[in-house]
């Protein structure tokens, strides 16, 4: 089976799938015919081979990645890194980004897919729900070194937003309630100073992703955002979100980075193989964000045990998640 596909080719049917998911749950189960570059046709010369799962057809490895970004950009940063899997592992890798948090969450935890790139608090989630996913790896951040990232608040400075207590009365954008630097990590400090944003804030969006949210700052839709600092910067890398015009006004202590998780479906070797891969991986691959990496690190679930206490105690203070 040759090793490297047409990255295009591939998500020419996914990305017809995937944007389906939001509005026919059922396509889940359709699966697209033969094209160039496309899954290979078993034959007697290459027989299915169900070394690392008995259910796995034709050895494809399918990925659900949350949607931190755009589908476009994202598919379009995750593509040198789709090529260099299938070049190191010598099996089709096939990326779904998918409509929501939730849904990339759901795939892996119903065993759709055998690995899925999460933020912190949707690995948690999913662990949660399937004891038997575990995290492998996390990409190290370029401007850190560090296998950690940071939350930031970003205000309109033409808001007269200089502080926290400046939010009330304005209009404020979370990025997802499955968004840790985005949601968990803003929300629980908001709820340790007392900030309450349903009650002190105009306005609460949740924008999608940290595209949108950004997007939505930009267009004068929200006076601020929750956002993670690597997105903000790759945002100002590409002239947008002028320090002239929006500042950060509070950033938290740092995160965990956003773990790559396997399923148990995946056999102990191909999982030892990926890890390889991904540690000896060049510097410069994309992460969940996009964001630029300078590697991958071992982690494990304790990595994430600060993450899971967080969003205890923000569900004790506040209820569960909607």
């Amino acid at each position: 089976m040759p090793a490297t596909l047409s990255f295009l080719t591939r998500f020419s049917c996914r990305t017809w799938v995937r944007y389906s998911l939001a509005l026919f749950p059922m396509l889940l189960s359709v699966s697209c015919g033969p094209e160039s570059g496309d899954r290979p046709t078993p034959s007697a010369s290459n027989p299915p081979t169900t070394s690392n799962r008995e259910v796995k057809e034709f050895n494809v490895i399918d990925v659900a990645v949350i949607p931190a970004l755009s589908p476009k950009e994202q598919e379009k940063q995750l593509e040198s890194l789709a090529e260099y899997l299938e070049k190191s592992l010598g099996y089709p890798i096939y990326f779904q980004v998918t409509p929501s948090y939730e849904q990339a969450v759901e795939l892996l935890v119903q065993e759709k897919v055998e690995v899925a790139y999460l933020g912190p608090l949707t690995y948690v989630l999913a662990q949660q729900q399937n004891p038997q996913v575990e995290p492998i790896v996390a990409p190290i951040e370029k401007s850190t070194g560090r296998p950690s990232y940071t939350s930031v608040i970003i205000a309109r400075k033409a808001a007269g937003i200089d502080s926290l207590s400046d939010l009330k009365g304005k209009r404020f954008a979370f990025v997802s309630r499955s968004s840790t630097s985005g949601y968990l990590v803003p929300m629980a400090h908001f709820q340790k100073i007392g900030l309450r944003p349903d009650q002190d804030f105009a306005t609460v969006k949740y924008s999608g992703n940290h595209d949108k949210a950004q997007a939505d700052l930009e267009a004068g839709v929200v006076d601020a955002i929750a956002d993670s600092r690597p997105s903000l910067l790759k945002r100002q890398k590409s002239g947008k979100l002028d320090p002239s015009q929006y500042q950060i006004i509070w950033e938290s202590a740092p995160i965990p980075m956003s773990p790559i998780v396997v399923s148990k479906k995946l056999s102990p070797e191909i999982v030892s193989s990926l890890k390889k891969a991904l540690i000896n991986a060049p510097e410069g691959l994309a992460d969940v964000t996009g964001a630029e990496s300078a590697g991958y690190t071992l982690v494990e679930d304790a990595d994430y045990e600060p993450i899971r206490q967080l969003q205890k105690t923000l569900e004790a203070n506040s209820g569960p998640r909607q």
